[in-house]
């Protein structure tokens, strides 16, 4: 990773890394829900039974129903645990003591659409559910911030037709059983203790949140979400050392809004590591009591010195990456990790010993070979690498084939520890991502070929702070749809950037997608026009079977996309004859140049220069698919001419510059020279 210390004066770059993680157990989080509830506890029952004063248990459960909004707002991010059943339990525990009459997965949803449309008016396409809370004549907003939950039920209401139908169940659910909490209380006379000890403490947290987590960091601010995170939620500076403690840290609300799954209690933190750099990019803030600060003014204020900061920038281009290495050869390495994705479906990271992890370094988009011996049989297949790059885990997803050598051995009997030969990464799929640049990305996958997707998709997310990304991702049903946990939890940490499309073709539940079917030219244009508008996309990306790809570029070039703007990688490809693209030439001799060292192959008539690479120099030649797909083969055709079968792995700027696929192709020329070392 090439790091550069730069000064910048606008919202440029990566966004601030906080290096702060979700935390296995946020124990803080935990005993502050815990402390809630005993609170909570305690104070009823003093009430009931030992005849505590009412304004004493209004106070302290008015308290305890804000600490569980806390507790319930960090579940809807993901931020409680890194087990997504943890986040669950405590949303849905939460929730009774926030919003009795909805759900933690309703609350959840709404509170997204807060974050990715963020400061957008009641009017536009995607507003902001809570913008109501936030806007409106000052003699208004007490009874806006009352009434906020009603208004969050019925932007639910309003999107109803798109959610899950096991959802709306729940909420039917929830909501008869309050109603029979009311009219059973109301029937027995005791719902006056009812709304001492539950219902006005409930009122009175939910107007305090609304005032606080709504309108307090984002009234006054005239930019939206999309238009410059840095100033569509301010930080509140100033008597930290009571309002953090009083506000649970949501005095520093930008905080949260920049980097949604820190836990709240490393808000502080998070700002106090890159505090110049979120300066540099012109963050909102304000006095506890009074104006707005501009950066000069705060840095003056709190006494700070001009200095630079130091910004983490990722160079993900290509020069002096080894990643690029022409030297692709098979190293040794142990099976680190197995996760099941789906029914038929495993990720399988390896263990790279540190003297090779400069050879492993990788691009977004790249693949490996892997080669085993099953059952006598030298086997080898290409899978795609589904981590950040440069330098993230190498991991890759394998989903099982009806007869595959391969996928069988590796979904039923591989095993952590097992051996396999895993050659350096290669291919060339994906645009070129870099800090300094603001793009909307489409990406078009179906099925396995999510994996290159996300490895792409993982690093623009983490390097261009300023892009957007939207995910068109079709599967056969929900159980064979693999990272399906980890896109949605990447979709709750970057709300605001990303968003996911789902498409099943054999699944129709209602409310689980509005889209269903193949992907095809009629379901994209039909996308098209309800939420992905073609003339605000800059890149395409699509990968999958051959038919989708086909199907897809066919429908971008009919739109007129350019065909630079189309990234495409195919896992299969439409098979041809041998016999038929045979070239009726005498042999040929080749010249082929490989690791530095140069030696001359007879080609025989029709044959392709890989095959004769093979036999007569090593079956160490770097290949994997024979298909024409993968691009492991590719080397550049320094002399004479050849036909390419297939040309699928190589775009057209490729092909201008005399690369070719070896597995691919036939001399038509008496001699032809062949370098890989310049691919």
């Amino acid at each position: 990773m090439n790091v550069i210390y730069a000064r910048t004066s606008a919202p440029s770059g990566t966004l601030p890394n906080p290096e702060e993680a979700v935390p296995s157990l946020a124990v803080p989080t935990i005993l502050l829900v815990g402390g809630a509830l005993v609170s909570f506890g305690v104070s009823s029952w003093g009430y009931i039974v030992a005849g505590w004063p009412t304004w004493v248990v209004i106070l302290v459960n008015t308290v305890a129903c804000f600490m569980m909004f806390t507790g319930l707002h960090e579940a809807s991010h993901h931020a409680v645990s890194r087990s997504r059943w943890v986040n669950a339990a405590i949303a849905r525990l939460s929730i009774v003591w926030v919003m009795p009459w909805t759900t933690g997965a309703i609350f959840s949803y709404v509170h997204i659409e807060h974050h990715r449309n963020t400061g957008e008016p009641a009017d536009a396409v995607e507003p902001d559910p809570q913008h109501y809370n936030i806007t409106g004549p000052w003699w208004q907003l007490p009874a806006r911030w009352a009434t906020a939950d009603l208004v969050f039920l019925g932007f639910y209401f309003g999107k109803m037709r798109q959610r899950p139908v096991r959802e709306i169940v729940e909420q039917v659910i929830v909501m008869s059983l309050f109603t029979t909490l009311i009219v059973a209380t109301a029937l027995t006379g005791t719902i006056g203790t009812l709304a001492i000890v539950y219902l006005i403490p409930l009122g009175l947290s939910a107007f305090f949140v609304s005032w606080l987590f709504d309108w307090l960091p984002h009234h006054g601010l005239d930019a939206t979400q999309r238009q410059n995170r840095y100033r569509a939620t301010r930080n509140r500076v100033g008597l930290e050392w009571l309002l953090t403690p009083v506000f649970l840290f949501q005095n520093y609300h930008l905080i949260h809004h920049l980097h949604p799954s820190i836990p709240f209690y490393r808000y502080t933190k998070a700002w106090q590591k890159n505090e110049n750099a979120y300066l540099e990019r012109n963050a909102a803030m304000k006095r506890v009591i009074g104006r707005d600060l501009t950066p000069e003014e705060y840095r003056v204020w709190r006494g700070l010195e001009s200095q630079l900061s130091t910004v983490d920038i990722r160079d993900t281009t290509t020069a002096d990456n080894p990643a690029t290495t022409t030297d692709l050869r098979f190293h040794r390495l142990a099976v680190a990790q197995i996760d099941r994705l789906a029914t038929d479906s495993v990720a399988v990271m390896f263990d790279v010993p540190e003297p090779l992890s400069e050879q492993f370094r990788f691009e977004a988009g790249q693949h490996v070979t892997v080669r085993a011996d099953i059952g006598g049989q030298i086997v080898r297949r290409t899978y795609s690498i589904c981590t950040q790059a440069p330098k993230g885990s190498l991991r890759i997803a394998i989903k099982h084939v009806d007869q595959g050598v391969f996928s069988t051995f590796a979904t039923e009997q591989l095993t952590v520890g097992d051996e396999l030969d895993v050659m350096t990464p290669a291919g060339r799929f994906g645009p070129t991502i870099s800090p300094n640049q603001t793009r909307r990305y489409a990406m078009i996958a179906a099925g396995s070929g999510i994996t290159p997707v996300l490895s792409i998709l993982k690093t623009i997310l983490a390097v261009e702070s300023e892009s957007r990304c939207t995910l068109v991702f079709g599967n056969r049903d929900v159980d064979s749809t693999i990272f399906r946990d980890e896109l949605q939890a990447l979709e709750a940490d970057f709300v605001d950037r990303f968003e996911i499309v789902e498409v099943f073709s054999a699944e129709r539940r209602r409310g689980l997608s509005p889209y269903h079917g193949r992907i095809d030219s009629t379901l994209l244009r039909r996308l098209f026009a309800a939420r992905l508008p073609m003339q605000t996309v800059d890149q395409w990306l699509l990968c999958g079977p051959a038919g989708l790809v086909e199907s897809v570029t066919q429908t971008l070039a009919a739109e007129g996309v350019d065909d630079d703007c189309v990234h495409v990688e195919r896992f299969t490809v439409v098979a041809t004859s041998a016999a038929e693209n045979a070239v009726g030439t005498s042999e040929s001799v080749a010249t082929v140049r490989l690791r530095g060292r140069v030696d001359t192959v007879r080609v025989g008539a029709g044959e392709t220069v890989l095959d004769a690479c093979i036999r007569e120099v090593s079956t160490e030649m770097p290949y994997s698919c024979m298909g024409g797909a993968c691009g492991t083969c590719v080397a550049k055709l320094t002399a004479g001419t050849v036909q390419m079968d297939n040309h699928t792995a190589l775009s057209a700027q490729d092909r201008a510059d005399s690369y070719i696929l070896t597995c691919q192709s036939r001399p038509t020329s008496a001699t032809v020279s062949i370098d890989y070392d310049q691919r």
